[in-house]
């Protein structure tokens, strides 16, 4: 399931579940008083019972509506959910029971999260394999997952992605000594997860190409 997909049908389970949180009375100010009507007047008639006190909400239901609103606003990871559940008091055997019938149904979906943060790392923020596993690691996806989506990654694709970026970056910094512009553009790219070796031939290589340095 796509996150586009994924994000529809969060959605929709989020109605299914505030439906389902009315039935179980979240948010219900209390029932209604049970027994008989009171009688308009007279001797005799018996006073009200005592009010009936508003149910607790299912706990079950709760951290449904918790998970399903944070699918609502964009992809999680399990690990990401069972913090805020967490952080929201949930009971720990609550919560991984409703995890895991998220997971079946396919809403919490480590592995589909990776590649899909893979994905969109690489087409908006140009990050190398290095930092992408650092960042999926931090979001609690397991070893295991981050080392079979980062796998097809290819070194030749990397590095012209990493050319790309100095090429854009290189815009900012005519003017200045070769040096300076070496330094700086290493910086960068190490800040992306690009390795020594890998930046500084891409860095040598687009200097070299400029007309400021050409040789002579």
């Amino acid at each position: 399931m796509s996150g586009a997909d994924r994000l529809s049908a969060a959605r929709e389970a989020l109605a299914e579940a505030e439906d389902a949180a009315s039935v179980y009375g979240l948010g219900a100010a209390g029932v209604q008083r049970s027994g008989r009507t009171k009688p308009s007047g007279g001797r005799g008639t018996s006073s009200p019972g005592p009010a009936v006190s508003s149910s607790e909400p299912d706990p079950h239901a709760v951290a449904r509506k918790i998970v399903l609103r944070q699918l609502a606003m964009g992809p999680r990871t399990r690990r990401q959910l069972e913090d805020k559940l967490r952080d929201r008091d949930c009971d720990p055997q609550v919560a991984a029971r409703v995890l895991d019938r998220m997971s079946e149904v396919g809403l919490v979906d480590d592995e589909a999260y990776a590649e899909m943060y893979v994905r969109s790392k690489q087409e908006t923020k140009g990050l190398a394999a290095t930092a992408l596993r650092q960042e999926l690691r931090q979001k609690g996806v397991a070893d295991e997952l981050v080392d079979a989506t980062l796998e097809d990654i290819d070194p030749e694709q990397e590095k012209e992605q990493a050319r790309a970026l100095v090429a854009r970056r290189l815009r900012s910094m005519r003017g200045l000594g070769r040096e300076v512009q070496t330094r700086r553009l290493a910086a960068f790219l190490a800040r992306k997860g690009y390795g020594a070796g890998v930046s500084y031939q891409v860095v040598r290589e687009a200097l070299d190409d400029l007309p400021e340095h050409g040789r002579d």
